[in-house]
This record gives structure tokens, sequence and C-alpha cells, in this order.
């Protein structure tokens, strides 16, 4: 699912123009859309976080409504309502009344679930979108005194006890548990997933001792400066910019790459005025030094994508999903627990 992006400065540059346009010529998209939507908006927005309070999806996603409340004139208050691996939350803003007053993240995750039937929502009918503003640095870790020093050790020692090994995620069937089953799948070993309501937990799970390893969004990253976690392996495409020094899964020979971008979305009924300045606004805001800043943090890429190419990319991910999810034999994989 890797693309080639512009670079921050390019984008910034886009995106500072486009601010400049909206100003002079009173007719782009938050002016324009904003008379035919009779003055939307008129009160605060809710945005709902699938995910807990403290980690790096809720994070980086009130950083980007405080950076969109500006150009749309009103608070957006973020709600967290986590669970069913970030599932709960999206349920939650697609059945909600379609006057553009709900919005939330939509985790990539969907175009799975909806397929594996743990999900009563098709994400090609009943979402409206507005953008895809950024990608997440996806990582194994463990505890520096794990007996583990390299990816490579896990996977001996997995082959030595199948299935004894055990990892935390953010919850079943998600980005990182997928990850995860795909990593091990190409390793031919057997892992033991222990998921969690969110990253943040998972996360804990692992500074406790509970488990073995860790995979997640860069939760590990403050604690691998820290010298209390060492991380094994990044799954992107290429070494992150922080952690330079730790391959990718990829480099150590599994041709596994996960990013599982953020999007923000509506429910299906948007007035399309409305939805046009959302968009104008999101896409301001992704580009903002709220935003881009809370990226930085957490050595997450903007990813950026407006609503119609947004929508795109996830009929295409529905498409690689339906693939994944026979491969790995998901169904069977979610009906053990």
């Amino acid at each position: 699912m890797s693309t080639r992006h512009p670079s921050r400065r390019d984008f910034h540059r886009t995106a500072l123009a486009g601010l400049a346009t909206l100003g002079t010529t009173g007719a782009g998209l938050l002016a324009s859309p904003a008379a035919r939507a009779a003055g939307y908006p008129e009160r605060p927005l809710t945005f709902i976080c699938p995910w807990p309070a403290g980690g790096t999806a809720d994070i980086t996603m009130r950083a980007l409504c405080v950076a969109a409340a500006k150009p749309l004139g009103q608070t957006i208050v973020v709600e967290n309502r986590a669970g069913a691996s970030g599932m709960l939350g999206l349920r939650s803003m697609a059945q909600a009344a379609p006057d553009g007053y709900t919005i939330g993240q939509i985790p990539i995750s969907v175009a799975r679930f909806s397929q594996l039937g743990s999900l009563p929502l098709d994400p090609l009918k009943d979402l409206s979108y507005i953008a895809r503003v950024s990608g997440q640095t996806f990582g194994i870790a463990c505890q520096a005194g794990s007996p583990y020093k390299t990816l490579a050790d896990v996977i001996a020692a997995a082959k030595a006890k199948p299935g004894r090994i055990t990892y935390s995620s953010a919850g079943m069937g998600g980005a990182t548990h997928v990850g995860m089953e795909e990593v091990a799948h190409a390793a031919g070993i057997e892992l033991l997933h222990i998921p969690y309501k969110g990253g943040a937990l998972a996360l804990q799970a692992l500074l406790a001792g509970e488990v073995d390893l860790l995979i997640d969004s860069s939760s590990w990253a403050p604690h691998v400066l820290a010298g209390k976690l060492r991380l094994l392996a990044t799954l992107g495409e290429r070494r992150t910019q922080d952690f330079k020094d730790t391959p990718t899964v990829k480099e150590q020979g599994l041709n596994v790459v996960v990013d599982a971008p953020n999007g923000i979305g509506a429910p299906k009924g948007v007035d399309p005025a409305v939805l046009a300045r959302l968009r104008a606004a999101f896409k301001l805001a992704a580009a903002s030094p709220e935003f881009t800043a809370a990226c930085d943090k957490i050595d997450a890429p903007l990813m950026y994508l407006d609503g119609p190419d947004y929508a795109q990319y996830v009929a295409q991910t529905v498409q690689k999903e339906k693939l994944l999810i026979e491969r790995l034999k998901l169904k069977e994989l979610m009906a053990k627990g």
C-alpha cells in the first residue's frame, strides 16, 4: 500500500497557496460552500476518536482538530470511543446524523472488518470521506532486558517453542495484529496474540512484563529512547527518521510492509457543500504546525489525500484486504479469539 508522497515543504507551500487564494477571492472552498450550506458550522463539532486517550492516534487527531477548528470558526470536541480495534467508534460515527457536526477518524482496517463480517458497515457506501492525513510508524519492541536482540532471535525462539512467545497489540483484527500475523506467516512461525483495548494498554502490558513483545504505532518510541525497551524492527517501506539504526522487517528478509494511514470522514449523506467545507479545513489542518509537530514527535509521515482520492484509496484497499484475508485465513483466526 506504499505510494510516493510529496515532501513536507511542498505540501506546506501548496496549502499556504490555497489559503491565500481563499482569502483573496472569497470564492474558495471555505467561503462558497459555507454560503450554500446556510452558515455551517453554527456550533461546535464532535470528533470521534476510536482509540483510548493518550495513544499516538489520539494525540495526532487532537492536534489536527485544533488546527481544523481555526478555518471552521468552531471548536471541535474530541470524544474517545475505543473498542473492537477501532470499529466501535467508527460505527458510532457512521450512525450519527449526516449534518456535518459529527466526524471522526476512519481506521483503514474498516476495509478488513467489513469483509470479516464483524462490522455491519460498507466502507464504499456508508461513509463520507474528508481526507487521508498521515501514516503510522509501526514497530516490534521488547523489554531492554529481553534475550531477543534482533528479530531473527525472535524467529529462532518461536521455531523452538511454537505458540509460546506472546505479543500485545491494539486489538483483534486491527492493523497491528494483522501486521504481526503477516510477519509470523512470512517467517513460518506461530506467536500467541494478546489483544488489548488500544495501543496505550498494549504498551503498558509490555512495560509490565505481561507479554514478550509489542507491535504498535510508535507508542514505544520514548521508552526505546529512554532505554526501557528495545526496538527490533519497523514495518515501513524504509527506515524511520528517528530510528535509523533499526532495520525494517523487509530488510530482514520478510516481505511485509504496514503503514495503515489515518483518515477523516463523516456519515454518508452529508450535504456536498458542508463536506467541501470540511475537506478544505482539514487540508489546511493537515499542513498546520500543530499537526506536523505532533506527527514529527512520533515519526509519522504526512500522507495527505483529498476526500475523493482517499475514497479511491479505500476502495483499492478493500480489494487488497480480500486477498490478505484469504492468505492468512483471518476468518478462522478471528474465530479462535
